[in-house]
Order: C-alpha cells, then structure tokens, then sequence
C-alpha cells in the first residue's frame, strides 16, 4: 500500500501509526496550504496541560489561496527560541530527552525559507529516529482520483478533527495524571526513546 500524504509539523504519533504500516510514502507537495492545521502547528504535553506550537508564516492567512511549497515561514518572530524552550522545559526531565535532542536542536538552527522545507528536514529526521525506511517520494501533479493502492491521508489528521483513539495504548508521559493521546510524536519519543516504534 502507498500512504499519500500532506507534511506535518513534529508530525502527531498517528501520522507515524500509518506510516507504519505503508509499503512507501508519497508526500503531496502540490496541494494548496490550509491553515489551522498541523502543516504548521503540533501539540506536546506542558506542566500547564497540551499546548500548541505553531509556526508563523507568511501568507498563510491570505484569502488567496497559496501552494504549498511557497509558504514561507515568517522569521520576524521568535519563534525557533520559544519552541526550543517550551520542548525544554516540558521534556527536559524525560528519559530520552538527551538521547534526541542535539538532532532536533539542530533543526531548530537551520533557517529555511518554506515550511514546506522545514517539515520534509523533520520526517526525515524522524523516520530515522524510528527506524522506519520506507522508500519516500514527492507527488508528480495533484491526485484528484486515487488509485485502488493508495491510501489517501491528506487531510484526514487534522486538530479538528477527533481520531479513532479506541486503540491508543497510554505510555508513561512527563505530566500528568490523565493519558493525553493526541500529541506530537516527539513526546513519544522522548519518554519512550528506542521502544517507541514497538509503540506504534
């Protein structure tokens, strides 16, 4: 099966639940970019309950609508430093923080110029760090019809929109009384290092 799918930022642990399981990985780079959704933004897991991080950019909020790959991430703002530090103090005590963190950091010293950029930089990363080596292609043109082989995700993990978490397994998280199972893959990995891929 061919997973077809829109690029996340700090992609949820259900992207990679279906990652997983995908014989390959077709990222769609010639879709139009929507705001309010995780193209820009993740949620990890505080000492204040979930909070999102979001990338700022520029245009995203236009009425016109933009491609994707011209979505350009608007460096006026602080906003690498304040997300550095907000995965330092929510996960700095987890138990594979250091284990990670010198990759991730790295990213954040990078400036490049697309989201789009930035978010293909953090896959990669991330498949790596779960070992998963799939064979990883951009999108020709934009698929309306889709084959009988493709599993169309784009569009389907959304902050709006409630996923099946009947077989969400809780793990050990940094805060908390109460399993939180909508979060970022990197509280996975942070509190569960190498096992997280036995996880999903």
């Amino acid at each position: 099966m061919i997973l077809l799918t829109e690029l996340h930022y700090h992609p949820p642990i259900e992207y990679f639940r279906q990652v997983l399981r995908a014989d390959s990985i077709v990222v769609e780079q010639h879709e139009n970019y929507i705001k309010q959704s995780y193209r820009n933004r993740c949620h990890v897991l505080t000492a204040h309950g979930m909070q999102a991080l979001a990338v700022p950019v520029l245009r995203g909020n236009s009425k016109n609508k933009t491609r994707i790959t011209d979505i350009e991430i608007d460096y006026s703002q602080k906003w690498q430093q304040i997300h550095w530090r907000t995965l330092q103090s929510a996960y700095g005590k987890a138990p594979y923080f250091e284990f990670y963190q010198d990759a991730i950091q790295a990213v954040y010293q990078q400036h490049p110029k697309n989201l789009f950029e930035l978010n293909l930089n953090l896959l990669r990363l991330y498949l790596k760090f779960l070992k998963i080596n799939k064979p990883l292609e951009l999108s020709h043109s934009y698929l309306s019809v889709v084959p009988d082989n493709v599993l169309d995700l784009r569009n389907q993990i959304h902050p709006k929109i409630n996923p099946d978490n009947l077989h969400v397994k809780p793990y050990y998280q940094v805060f908390g009384n109460n399993f939180v199972p909508e979060l970022s893959i990197i509280d996975l990995l942070f509190t569960q290092g190498p096992a997280a891929s036995a996880y999903l």
